[in-house]
């Protein structure tokens, strides 16, 4: 996956924007209380969010020196959104949360496959 520059570049910029997002979740600003009052996630739960944004970008991160790491936090990344996306269905939420999930969805899903395809080196 981390076989060239572009490559590294965009696992940069994804891994800042899940460094920003887990800081946005910190201290929730209201636009995310929002959100996760609209899909009815409980308020216990919640300090989940920075542990686990901040831990998917120090992997995006650290994944453009260890390919391994970037394949693994791909995957968990799809996975997270993937759940996003069912909790915005069943609280009927067509919103514009559920259209950026489904397309964080769908961006990490393109890439843990495509990281986890074998390369022609592998053969």
């Amino acid at each position: 996956m981390i076989e060239t520059s572009q490559q590294a570049r965009a696992l940069t910029l994804l891994a800042t924007f899940q460094a920003v997002d887990a800081a946005l979740c910190v201290r929730p600003i209201d636009y995310v209380t929002k959100c996760l009052d609209t899909v009815q996630f409980p308020q216990q739960g919640r300090w989940l969010f920075p542990l686990v944004k901040g831990a998917s970008a120090a992997g995006l991160f650290i994944g453009t020196r260890v390919p391994a790491i970037a394949k693994l936090t791909l995957v968990m990344l799809t996975l997270y959104f993937s759940l996003a996306v069912g909790a915005h269905a069943r609280a009927r939420d067509l919103s514009f949360n559920a259209l950026a999930a489904s397309s964080l969805l769908a961006t990490y899903a393109v890439l843990s496959i495509n990281a986890l395809r074998p390369s022609k080196t592998d053969k």
